[in-house]
């Protein structure tokens, strides 16, 4: 058996909170976080006994055990992060449990289901724009209110703000209203947290992946993980897709670098932290999303796609 060295778990004694990690990303990231060493507490609203309004299958129960599968210690909690009571016990529960909190991820979101876009304010159902902002406004807030009193016990906590999208890139208006402030509101956010945490020797910032291939994408498409090229025949960009792993990766690289303070108030992106940090996506290769987007989409250019992997 390979000896493991404290290089392959840079996060051995760490704990992370992923808030929100049923699927896809976060589910991602709780898992990378895992293989780094952390102990990861996650969360989310659908249990083998109980499923959200998203209406999918992954739980959180497989989530906790894919981390512990891939080295780390995984607890699924269930929590509802509109729910202070619900979320306030929860970090009660990693304090007794842990006596700390190193990592706090945001990525609390589940309104796709909600999405109308191309419609103006006025004539999108002002119940389904008000629950986004809900979904990926208030649970952040609520979150960071009761996780962060923790968090900076000790110097050097992270806390990162998952959305759609760079701030540069979000500088375009995304279609809807409230998809458009639902997104850019965590890039504030963790502008904001950045300043809050300054003097505590805390790092926030806000990161994206680009175009993910979770599982509600693939369903999309018709095509699995396996198969995902597939879909580059319904929509050509598609060739730009990344894995859940490449975003997952990216926070664990982060959370592990003792320089991370860098970066406080950032705007990040995978493909910026793969160049920065040398990974790559479970494929060996190195999709740079927004890069793509800014010269070939939107600049024009002509380069093949493979040029951007």
């Amino acid at each position: 058996m390979r000896d493991v060295s404290a290089a392959d778990r840079p996060l051995e004694g760490k704990v992370a909170l992923v808030a929100g990690a049923t699927r896809g990303a976060g589910r991602a990231m709780a898992v990378e976080l895992g293989a780094a060493g952390a102990t990861v507490y996650a969360t989310g609203r659908t249990t083998r006994e109980r499923h959200s309004e998203v209406g999918r299958a992954e739980t959180i129960e497989e989530t906790a055990e894919l981390v512990t599968a891939a080295g780390g210690t995984g607890i699924a909690v269930p929590t509802d992060h509109l729910e202070p009571e619900q979320v306030g016990a929860l970090v009660e529960r990693v304090d007794r449990e842990q006596g700390r909190l190193d990592i706090l991820v945001n990525d609390v979101w589940g309104g796709d289901h909600l999405l109308e876009f191309d419609t103006k304010v006025w004539d999108v159902d002002l119940a389904k724009g008000l629950r986004m902002l809900r979904l990926s406004l208030d649970t952040h807030a609520i979150t960071s209110h009761f996780a962060l009193p923790l968090l900076i016990r000790r110097p050097g906590g992270l806390v990162v703000e998952i959305t759609d999208g760079t701030e540069e890139f979000n500088r375009t208006y995304r279609g809807n209203l409230f998809y458009d402030l639902a997104k850019y509101g965590p890039i504030r956010m963790a502008r904001g947290l950045a300043e809050e945490l300054k003097e505590y020797g805390g790092t926030a910032v806000s990161l994206t992946p680009g175009f993910l291939r979770s599982e509600a994408m693939l369903d999309h498409f018709g095509v699995t993980e396996a198969t995902w090229r597939d879909a580059i025949a319904k929509d050509p960009h598609f060739a730009i897709a990344e894995s859940p792993v490449f975003i997952g990766r990216a926070v664990a690289r982060l959370a592990a670098d003792p320089e991370k303070g860098r970066w406080n108030g950032a705007s990040l992106s995978s493909g910026q932290l793969a160049r920065e940090y040398g990974f790559t996506d479970a494929d060996g290769s190195r999709p740079d999303c927004f890069r793509y987007f800014e010269e070939v989409v939107s600049g024009g250019g002509s380069e093949p796609v493979a040029c951007y992997r």
